[in-house]
């Protein structure tokens, strides 16, 4: 299990690419909802097979598979970590518009 509690960021790391701590910052908050809606869809699509059939709250059992899954993307790494890790290793994609514009 990996260390899950904040860490601090070097702010010449962060702003290497950018120029700009707040630009690298909304790039880390997209990357981090991107990252957020993806396993969200994902988790979503495989416990999608264990809805119930029926809306009858008696019939409603445990499921040890269903569980297990839940637990296993609990324990991933949270997308602000998963954004920030990937922004300061250059694997983010990013342009400003404004820039291009120019």
């Amino acid at each position: 299990m990996e260390n899950t509690g904040i860490q601090p960021i070097n702010q010449a790391d962060m702003i290497h690419e950018t120029k700009n701590v707040y630009k690298s910052l909304a790039i880390m908050g997209k990357r981090a909802q991107q990252i957020s809606v993806q396993v969200k869809e994902e988790l979503a699509g495989r416990l999608s097979t264990f809805a119930p059939a029926s809306d009858n709250l008696e019939e409603i059992t445990e499921n040890r598979e269903q569980i297990e899954i839940s637990k296993y993307y609990e324990r991933q790494m949270k997308p602000a970590q998963q954004s920030i890790d990937a922004f300061l290793a250059n694997k983010i994609y990013f342009r400003d518009p404004h820039q291009e514009s120019k």
